[in-house]
């Protein structure tokens, strides 16, 4: 004899809107996400869940060809930057916009610390657009 479980929560929307959709397209080694319409800015909450609404900002790394892989990780209020320490110098380099041609790219500071065969630099995410590569001098 089997004997069936059901689970079941009770949720409340006290209030919404609708806005646009939105997604993720990925393609080689580029990804892009973003929404059509975000108009809802602001906390909800209820029980043991909270929804944090708002604009997104755009934190996002050009992969430079020859160059070791550039990885990117969101931690709070913070992006930590990170590439394989390797024999050849790369140099680290922001820019806030990648049009209008020639990118103004400029040096990243702080000064890379490496860590166990990695190189690490950690930044506070700014308000909108911060796009990040590896550059050899």
């Amino acid at each position: 004899m089997a004997a069936a479980l059901t689970a079941s929560a009770q949720y409340s929307i006290d209030w919404f809107t609708v806005a646009g959709g939105g997604g993720t397209s990925t393609g080689g080694v580029y990804t892009v996400s973003g929404t059509i319409g975000q108009s809802d800015a602001g906390t909800m909450s209820g029980g043991n869940y909270t929804l944090q609404g708002g604009f997104w900002s755009v934190v996002g790394v050009v992969q430079t060809p020859n160059a070791p892989y550039l990885a990117l990780t969101r931690a709070g209020s913070n992006v930590i930057l990170s590439w394989p320490a390797s024999g050849t110098t790369f140099n680290l380099q922001s820019a806030l916009a990648l049009t209008p041609k020639p990118t103004s790219w400029v040096a990243v500071t702080p000064a890379p610390v490496t860590v166990a065969g990695t190189n690490y630099v950690t930044n506070a995410v700014a308000p909108g657009k911060t796009f990040y590569r590896l550059s050899y001098p």
